[in-house]
């Protein structure tokens, strides 16, 4: 299985987040997942993908030509893919990934995030999403989808698409369960 971690090319103040990369990792090399992310060296994607690597397990990166220099592409990765743009790394991430796992992040990452909802919305895709709420952090956007539903803006259907939860195996349930 191949999961697609969405997630902040700066590091996080909050140690939870240090804490559930190990976990994450851990898992993820136990049980013989392949880490697809954004290609960086830096921040919490760049500490994913290290530790990923460290614990002998795979890492594809995906990165535009642009971000090199920006985002320190990371040197040590099983794979990484140079593309021409964001569009284009986006479109390769979501062909070579299974399910997506939106970690903490900025602008970035939910710009992912949403992208790959919405293809999710108008059926391109059938693959689980799932939002990691690490202390509590996107409690304010979790409301902001429900007051989209309570307003009429989002269908209820359409809200379900994403699940969130501020625990991993949960998660990873949801991912079992819904993979196609």
């Amino acid at each position: 299985m191949k999961i697609c971690i969405f997630c902040g090319a700066n590091a996080s103040t909050d140690p939870e987040v240090d804490r559930q990369v190990k976990i994450i990792t851990d898992h993820f090399v136990k049980h013989n997942v392949e880490l697809v992310y954004g290609g960086a060296g830096i921040g919490i994607m760049g500490a994913l993908a290290t530790e990923v690597m460290v614990k002998g397990g795979r890492v594809t990166g995906v990165i535009p030509q642009r971000l090199m220099k920006k985002e320190i592409a990371h040197g040590g990765l099983t794979e990484l893919h140079v593309v021409t743009d964001m569009h284009e790394r986006k479109k390769m991430m979501y062909d070579l990934s299974d399910a997506f796992l939106i970690f903490p992040g900025g602008m970035g990452t939910m710009d992912e995030l949403f992208e790959i909802l919405t293809w999710k919305q108008l059926g391109i895709h059938a693959k689980p999403i799932a939002l990691f709420n690490i202390n509590h952090y996107y409690d304010d956007l979790i409301k902001f989808l429900n007051l989209g539903v309570e307003r009429n803006l989002i269908k209820a259907p359409d809200r379900k698409l994403l699940f969130e939860s501020s625990d991993w195996n949960e998660i990873w349930n949801h991912i079992n369960a819904h993979r196609t």
